[in-house]
C-alpha cells in the first residue's frame, strides 16, 4: 500500500497528469452544443490508475469543511469522481456512500433514477468531471431533491469558466466549487 501524498503534492501531480493525458487539442463540438479548439476529458484521468486515487485525495480536500456522507451526480462524468472520493475516504478510515443519477430512471426493476445507497435524508454532494454550462450538476441536484435528498454544493475538478458556477448558485441555491480553472490548464 502506498502512503497519501500531501495536499500541495497531490494536486500538483494531478494537474501534471491532466496537462499530459486530458487535453485534447483540435475542433470539437461541446455538451452545450459549442465549438472549442480543445476538449478537457477528465475521463481519461478519472479513470487512470495513478490520477484516479489522487481525484479523490484532492477533491476531498476541496469540501474538507463541508458536512455530507454520500457523493455523487449525473453519470458518466461523476461517477469515477464519486468512486475516487468513496476510497480516498476509506483510505483515511472514513466512510462515503457513492451513488449514480441516471439520465432518466428506468423503465423496469425498481425504476429508480438514482442508483446506489439511498440519498434520502442525508446530506450528499454533487459532483462532475468538468463544469461546462453546469446542466448536469443541476439536473443531478434536481433528481436528489426529488428523492428527498438534500445537495450542500456542486463540486467538480475542472471549471471552464463559462458562468456555471453562477447559474448553479443561482438556480440550485448551492455553493459551487471547483479545484482547477482553465488558466491552471494552460487553456486560457
Amino acid at each position: 500500500m502506498t502512503e497519501t501524498p500531501d495536499i500541495a503534492t497531490a494536486r500538483a501531480r494531478l494537474l501534471e497528469i491532466i496537462k499530459d493525458k486530458a487535453i485534447v487539442h483540435g475542433r470539437v463540438t461541446l455538451s452545450s452544443g459549442k465549438e472549442a479548439d480543445y476538449y478537457v476529458d477528465l475521463r481519461r484521468i478519472s479513470l487512470d490508475g495513478e490520477a484516479a486515487p489522487l481525484v479523490g485525495v484532492v477533491m476531498r480536500d476541496l469540501v474538507k469543511d463541508l458536512s455530507f456522507d454520500a457523493v455523487g451526480g449525473l453519470t458518466l462524468g461523476a461517477d469515477p469522481v464519486a468512486t475516487s472520493m468513496l476510497h480516498a475516504a476509506s483510505a483515511a478510515g472514513e466512510r462515503l456512500d457513492a451513488f449514480v443519477v441516471r439520465k432518466a430512471g428506468k423503465a423496469h426493476g425498481l425504476q429508480q433514477r438514482i442508483e446506489g445507497p439511498s440519498v434520502k435524508g442525508r446530506d450528499v454532494l454533487v459532483v462532475e468531471d468538468t463544469t461546462t454550462t453546469g446542466a448536469s450538476p443541476l439536473e443531478a441536484v434536481k433528481a436528489v431533491r426529488e428523492d428527498g435528498g438534500n445537495p450542500v454544493a456542486v463540486a467538480t475538478i475542472a471549471d471552464r469558466a463559462t458562468g456555471a458556477g453562477e447559474r448553479i448558485t443561482d438556480e440550485a441555491g448551492v455553493e459551487y466549487r471547483f479545484v482547477y480553472t482553465l488558466e491552471d490548464l494552460g487553456l486560457a
